[in-house]
């Protein structure tokens, strides 16, 4: 019997300046939605990528995983 999970993989691009994320972090919104590479909406919690935050903002290319149910695995910045 095979249990290997599916991993889905989508490349977006994001530029979310400093006092946008602020929004985020003070909880008034709560998901990202960005359009991938693929053109599929990609929507995930503000707070995966928390992480990549600096002075000036977000920016950059991230690949995000999902499992088959459409579960968050992770983010990674790939640029």
């Amino acid at each position: 019997m095979n249990n290997k999970l599916s991993i889905q993989r989508s490349r977006f691009r994001l530029a979310i300046s400093a006092e946008k994320y602020l929004a985020y972090y003070k909880g008034n919104a709560k998901d990202i939605v960005a359009r991938s590479e693929d053109n599929r909406n990609v929507r995930f919690p503000a707070s995966a990528i928390r992480e990549f935050l600096t002075h000036d903002g977000i920016f950059g290319q991230f690949e995000i995983q999902f499992d088959e149910n459409n579960k968050l695995i992770g983010v990674e910045q790939i640029d």
